[in-house]
């Protein structure tokens, strides 16, 4: 009866894991070959599958591509929901959050799925991910409106500097190397200098 019941747990988390494999090979191939580029082929050949194997756990490539932005969507808002929930100070909560936003984008899923154009996704897709970026951005925006009420960071339009901050961090993903000279963590250190830098009251 445990070893039923063992099993019966197992089974759906190697599922998941299977899942996270495939998002991780299709996030790849769309980096080197982009999305309209890439194939159910091209991409269950990175990942030594056969595309009937594949299609066990995703009906389409497009379907993979929204199982990509549901991923990185529930990643950051974990992370924000977390550093919202903290006692630390205004930039210290951003600096944190901008941080595990650069690895997000760098080292889960290379930040792909992310800067794939909308429009490669289903309307009822694209309305889910918009409402996700959105939640994200507000709640980006209310750290910021803290800072500035507190004096810590300069007035300014809060959500012009919230889509500021995500395109430059969303960007990253466009010229990063990670064969070249700096780590994720550096860069992600960096970035939070130069944004933090840039909101501060003189």
């Amino acid at each position: 009866m445990d070893r039923d019941r063992d099993g019966a747990t197992a089974a759906p988390r190697r599922a998941v894991r299977r899942k996270l494999e495939i998002m991780r090979g299709a996030a790849a191939a769309f980096r080197d070959r982009g999305y309209a580029g890439s194939s159910v082929r091209d991409i269950a050949r990175r990942l030594r599958m056969t595309p009937g194997n594949l299609y066990y756990y995703f009906r389409s490539k497009e379907e993979i591509l929204f199982a990509c932005h549901e991923y990185s969507h529930d990643r950051l808002q974990e992370l924000l929901d977390e550093t919202c929930r903290g006692t630390s100070p205004p930039e210290a909560k951003l600096r944190r959050l901008i941080h595990a936003a650069v690895h997000v984008i760098l080292d889960e899923l290379h930040g792909t799925a992310l800067l794939v154009d909308l429009e490669a996704l289903t309307p009822a897709h694209r309305r889910a991910v918009i409402h996700r970026r959105d939640k994200f951005d507000r709640g980006m925006r209310l750290i910021i409106e803290e800072g500035m009420a507190t004096g810590v960071f300069k007035h300014s339009d809060p959500k012009l500097l919230g889509f500021a901050m995500l395109g430059a961090i969303n960007w990253i993903a466009r010229w990063f190397n990670p064969n070249g000279p700096s780590t994720s963590d550096e860069v992600a250190t960096r970035f939070a200098d130069y944004l933090l830098a840039g909101l501060r009251s003189l």
